[in-house]
């Protein structure tokens, strides 16, 4: 019986329909000889869902609270209450797709049931299908659960023959037995006492109004959450990134950010906003770091590598898209030589396509500090450079969507894989009701960049270049 810890239980209080707590994958899947159809999927799943055994748990609280909330096994597990199917209408272009996107990852997942859902998504354009992932803040930690698109993800398209077993459910403790349990634990380790207070204020603290450090501020990023959201997506040319890193100096991470300031920039002035020289806007980017002990810029032990949030101002008031981007990574620099930054070259070697599980891992860390003073979240986690299939379908495409948290209308998660650079952009509907013009200007920003290679009157000495 395993306790929730209490960030994952302040996941769970937080939880309400204008800021539900679950991060969630796109997955766009080429049409292959052999479809990939809804029965195929509930076995393959089946047979992997052994690797991730909290996929078949749900969190109970203790009665009078006072304890931690524990995991315990669902009963009454039906694979087809998590699975689902869903069609678009013909023609099933991207638009359509991103609509229903966006009213998925709106609804709450069922706190009576294990924390995640999969949406087998078909009809879109030329045959290819969509698999959407959702799963619960409080479920996917990087340590203990990782992302189920992870297990099912494969280098090869031919499936592995994993060892499974019938599923036999523990029995679950009664409410004395709960109670005791929640006690001994406290008595054996005093750290249970001040973690079960931390606990309790949190459950306080999350029914009090949001206020945050930006509540107050007005602009494009800054609401009050309504219950529904956008979803949009974006995706270029990794060379392109290179070519402007090789150009410029810094990191291809520096691009991609240099990229979305301009975005940003761009979206801002359409929308008529006040941009001035000095206008910067925070974002908060989690960032990976080597473990304690381990040599900096190794390859992590495991998939739960420590994630620290980088406070990171955009300058999107700087009107020079090659003056943006040095000034970000000048500000990037200091986290690089500081020797604790795990190299991108090294997070893409990690067994398996991890970028779902840090994506999660990336967006607990913002929910953390979600009080900290910054406007939106950035993820950005590269992948593996060859084809990866799922199911026996080569993987075309993959965006990631970050929730939102407090007042803050947009998150944007970031992933390279196979020589593209992926964005999803999840916005609050009603405060960001073109989300879409968001994701054209970051393309017209990186296409500034590009079109300052070679062009001497903008070449800025060069930086040290990195993975």
């Amino acid at each position: 019986m395993q306790r929730l810890s209490p960030l994952d239980a302040m996941f769970l209080h937080q939880d309400h329909p204008e800021t539900p707590r679950q991060v969630a994958s796109l997955a766009i899947l080429e049409p292959g000889d052999r479809p990939l159809d809804y029965d195929r999927l509930i076995q393959v799943i089946n047979e992997r869902i052994d690797l991730v055994p909290r996929y078949r748990q749900v969190p109970r609280r203790i009665p009078g609270g006072i304890g931690m909330p524990v995991w315990v096994d669902d009963h009454h597990f039906d694979l087809s209450l998590h699975v689902r199917r869903s069609a678009l209408p013909r023609p099933g272009g991207r638009d359509a797709l991103h609509d229903l996107v966006g009213r998925l990852i709106a609804r709450r997942l069922d706190h009576d049931r294990p924390l995640w859902e999969l949406y087998l998504i078909e009809g879109l354009e030329g045959g290819a299908l969509a698999l959407l992932f959702k799963s619960h803040q409080a479920l996917v930690d990087g340590s203990h659960t990782v992302d189920l698109a992870q297990v099912l993800l494969e280098e090869t398209q031919r499936d592995r023959t994993i060892p499974h077993e019938e599923w036999r459910p523990h029995a679950n403790p009664g409410p004395v037995e709960l109670v005791t349990g929640s006690v001994r634990a406290q008595l054996a380790r005093p750290g249970e006492l001040l973690w079960n207070a931390e606990y309790q204020w949190g459950r306080v603290v999350s029914h009090l109004p949001v206020l945050g450090p930006d509540a107050s501020s007005h602009g494009p990023l800054t609401a009050t959450l309504s219950r529904h959201r956008r979803f949009t997506t974006l995706n270029a040319p990794l060379a392109d990134f290179r070519r402007v890193r090789d150009e410029h100096g810094g990191t291809i991470n520096d691009v991609i950010l240099a990229a979305i300031a301009g975005g940003l920039r761009g979206w801002m002035l359409t929308r008529a906003e006040p941009v001035t020289a000095k206008t910067s806007l925070r974002a908060l980017v989690p960032m990976s770091v080597a473990r304690d002990g381990s040599e900096a810029g190794g390859l992590p032990t495991s998939l739960g590598p420590l994630v620290r949030g980088l406070m990171l101002s955009l300058p999107v008031g700087e009107a020079n898209a090659v003056v943006r981007l040095h000034q970000v990574s000048y500000a990037l620099q200091g986290h690089r030589e500081m020797g604790s930054a795990v190299a991108a070259n090294k997070l893409a070697e990690l067994p398996g396509f991890a970028t779902s599980t840090f994506h999660a891992v990336g967006a607990r860390v913002a929910a953390d500090e979600a009080n900290r003073p910054y406007h939106l979240v950035i993820t950005n986690v590269p992948g593996p450079q060859d084809p990866v299939y799922m199911a026996g379908q080569q993987l075309r495409e993959i965006f990631p969507a970050i929730p939102l948290t407090g007042h803050r209308t947009i998150s944007i998660g970031v992933t390279s894989y196979d020589g593209h650079v992926f964005f999803g952009i999840v916005a609050d509907r009603e405060a960001v009701p073109d989300a879409d013009v968001l994701g054209q200007c970051v393309l017209e920003a990186l296409e500034e960049l590009t079109e300052t290679i070679g062009s001497q009157r903008t070449r800025a000495p060069r930086g040290r270049k990195r993975p």
